[in-house]
């Protein structure tokens, strides 16, 4: 239920975005190594540090990156150790590695790699790509259903899933599924994911042609796709805890700041926030202000980061497309 105004509760944001960082080519994903940033680009299969001074530089590349369609470099995340871990298409499907990184804060570099999942499957559209570490320091992967939807619902096959690994690669013995890295299935294309201060995990979805969704995710549950889109009531099927019209949506990447979590939104052009306490109701931020969104995090100080994403090929570009944009929060 969107409505525009001020959340009762959380944070809030506050004015006008200002620019961190503009010319990005068609960025997907911002993490931060301790107090570095980083970004991927989809399509060059670049890592970015963003240095202090609003410039960048390269620290490395990901090698063998197909990119294509919605392919690429996607998602990045940081391990508990400090480790770097990436998310990419290849020619022998996606995959996930991981990075030691060298070097302070303006001079890192990528270091030696190691791949802990390969041949996930992939396409040209619906890859998922989302990677995060849980507060249990577990690896969550987001895998879309690469088109093949009857998929979704086969717990032999990584399409349409969120994976549960140690963050070496191996399934955890607490699994839902006994030697599967399965923890939920019946997703079509899962690319937001993080948790409630207690615990509660969400991920955002994109539906086909009528809902995408906010779901709270528990272990080993369905979430309908491809036989259900959006509410079921049905007794077998998790039902999400708010849906959108996909012309609204298309809700990417996702964060939690406080008691609010704050969704990035590709067709819908909008920073979508909702209470976690009452995760069916939102409120509407920067309607069209800035294009495309694919991602929101924290950034420094109390800020939130918002990326821009009009480069990707589906989006109208304006000067200094693509950019990282930083919000105040009270």
């Amino acid at each position: 239920m969107p409505h525009d105004g001020t959340n009762d509760s959380g944070y809030r944001p506050l004015g006008d975005a200002n620019v961190v960082v503009s010319d990005l080519e068609a960025p997907w994903s911002v993490t931060f190594l301790e107090d570095a940033p980083l970004i991927s680009e989809r399509d060059s299969g670049r890592i970015l540090e963003i240095l202090p001074d609003g410039g960048t530089r390269t620290v490395g590349e990901q090698p063998d990156v197909l990119a294509g369609g919605e392919g690429g470099l996607l998602g990045l995340t940081v391990g508990p150790t400090g480790d770097l871990y990436s998310y990419a298409t290849t020619d022998n499907g996606n995959r996930v590695t991981r990075w030691t990184v060298t070097g302070e804060r303006g001079s890192l570099i990528l270091g030696g790699s190691e791949v802990i999942l390969d041949e996930l499957p992939s396409a040209g559209v619906h890859n998922g790509g989302r990677i995060r570490f849980g507060p249990d320091d577990m690896l969550y992967v987001a895998v879309g259903d690469a088109g093949e939807r009857g998929e979704a619902q086969d717990l032999n096959s990584m399409a349409g899933k969120i994976l549960r690994l140690m963050p070496d690669g191996t399934v955890p013995d607490d699994n839902p599924h006994e030697g599967s890295p399965v923890f939920s299935l019946g997703h079509r294309n899962v690319q937001g994911i993080d948790w409630a201060e207690d615990g509660t995990m969400f991920a955002t979805e994109f539906g086909a042609n009528t809902w995408d969704e906010l779901n709270v995710i528990e272990p080993g549950a369905n979430y309908g796709w491809p036989e259900v889109e959006g509410a079921a009531e049905r007794d077998e099927i998790v039902d999400p805890v708010q849906q959108w019209e996909t012309s609204e949506a298309s809700p990417s990447g996702m964060s939690r700041v406080g008691d609010t979590l704050y969704i990035a939104n590709l067709r819908g052009r909008v920073l979508r926030a909702v209470p976690v306490n009452s995760p069916d109701t939102s409120t509407d931020y920067f309607q069209d202000a800035y294009g495309r969104l694919r991602d929101a995090v924290p950034g420094p100080n109390g800020t939130l980061w918002l990326l821009t994403n009009n480069t990707d090929g589906r989006g109208q570009p304006q000067d200094g497309d693509d950019r990282l944009l930083e919000v105040e929060l009270p």
